[in-house]
């Protein structure tokens, strides 16, 4: 099926790749370079499907849980981060831990921590089950409760409301967070936050830049996998601003009949999707008989992470 009139593609800036997520491979396709096959790897390294499937092709080994790694075997933590209960049972078990941990996931450990031990209690801003949400509040034992939306954020019970403070999942929605901040405001006035916000720099400039990219075009079409918190986000985030969204894993997933009624689409990708990706899908709506593509300008990011020193 071609397309019966011309279509302008739209591309968001920035997309893709975040310094956190391209640290995080790098240290895996690092690891399997100077020690070859096996390296473990705790969880999916970043929720992409595509990534893992690459880094499995490398000789990379995904594993649920510690006990599935042979003892004294090196083993690589995902960018999500993890508990100290995983922690300690890695090193139980004498296995070589690598940390691909994005240092803006462990800037909130060390927040969380720190809280602790100044005697609050927290309150974590996130989703049920994910492993970001699981490895920040695995840094304590207790006094850390988990709020997804503004109807548990009224409900949360605390012991001591006058010393309480709150922490977010780094890939969240701003204007989500928003909502639930506000009402946790209102219910306890001397809540504490932190001093700069917990969503991720990389987060805010995405959803930034699919705002303004909502308002040009009819259509978003958002590449990251399901699992994926960040690109989520920005398909409800586009919807929110007035597009239709979708989001899929790939140009495979595109459907021509989505593209048939719009005359503008844009397109970006969550922070775990590669730019190849992108490519692939924009090769796709050209075949179908897109006219012309054009970026949009957007926050230009410089941001670095340096891999541990072990792998440097």
């Amino acid at each position: 099926m071609s397309l019966q009139k011309k279509v302008e593609v739209i591309l968001a800036e920035p997309r893709g790749f975040c310094a956190g997520v391209e640290r995080a491979i790098e240290i895996v396709e690092r690891a399997l370079k100077r020690f070859g096959s096996p390296v473990y790897v705790r969880h999916e390294i970043v929720h992409n499907n595509h990534v893992v499937a690459d880094l499995k092709k490398k000789g990379a080994i995904f594993v649920d849980e510690i006990k599935d790694v042979p003892k004294g075997a090196k083993v690589i933590m995902s960018a999500h981060g993890v508990s100290i209960m995983v922690k300690n049972e890695a090193e139980e078990r004498s296995l070589d831990i690598f940390d691909a941990t994005c240092p803006l996931v462990t800037k909130v450990h060390y927040e969380v921590k720190k809280l602790a031990r100044d005697g609050y209690e927290i309150i974590m801003i996130g989703h049920l089950g994910h492993p970001e949400v699981e490895g920040t509040m695995g840094q304590l034992n207790a006094g850390i409760y988990l709020v997804e939306n503004s109807e548990q954020a009224l409900k949360v019970c605390v012991n001591n409301p006058k010393h309480l403070a709150y922490v977010t999942q780094t890939t969240l929605s701003t204007d989500d967070t928003a909502e639930i901040i506000k009402t946790l405001t209102e219910r306890f006035p001397n809540i504490k936050g932190p001093k700069v916000s917990d969503i991720c720099y990389a987060t805010q400039n995405r959803q930034d830049a699919v705002k303004l990219l909502a308002s040009e075009v009819d259509l978003v079409l958002v590449v990251g996998s399901p699992t994926s918190s960040n690109s989520n986000r920005l398909r409800e985030v586009a919807e929110r601003y007035g597009a239709e969204a979708y989001l899929i894993d790939g140009a495979k997933d595109l459907k021509a009949s989505w593209l048939k009624d719009h005359s503008t689409v844009g397109i970006t990708a969550g922070a775990s999707a590669p730019e190849s990706l992108v490519q692939e899908l924009l090769f796709a709506v050209k075949q179908l008989g897109a006219s012309s593509v054009r970026r949009l300008p957007g926050a230009q990011e410089q941001v670095r992470f340096p891999l541990p020193k072990s792998l440097a």
